[in-house]
């Protein structure tokens, strides 16, 4: 079954500390030999986005900032996993790295099935 996996916290909790880098490209290494990692990145900030909105037959773009968001997603991960379970688990390690690494920063990992990929 596969994953994707998004992290979401304040965008304004400035850049991440380098250990806590260092911890996800180990975790993303690991996930990778474990043959369950399909991809990641991280997202850049909001003010370079934008947002569609489409609803009543019409479409409304919208520049970032998102300032009326509490937090916004900074990242995501696409496994390749047996079980929801195995890919909990690998979530778990991603947010025990943020508690070592980062433990000021509250945040919250969606994990959600993708039913329907090309």
């Amino acid at each position: 079954m596969r994953y994707l996996t998004m992290v979401s916290a304040p965008e304004n909790a400035g850049p991440p500390p380098q250990g806590l880098m260092d911890a996800i490209g180990k975790l993303g290494e690991d996930a990778t030999k474990a043959g369950v990692l399909v991809e990641t990145g991280g997202l850049g900030p909001s003010a370079l986005g934008a947002r569609i909105r489409f609803g009543g037959g019409k479409i409304t773009v919208t520049d970032g900032p998102f300032s009326e968001a509490k937090e916004l997603i900074g990242g995501y991960a696409v496994y390749e996993t047996k079980t929801k379970e195995e890919a909990l688990e690998w979530c778990r390690r991603f947010a025990e790295a943020h508690i070592e690494h980062w433990p000021d920063l509250s945040g919250t990992v969606e994990i959600r099935e993708v039913v329907f990929h090309q």
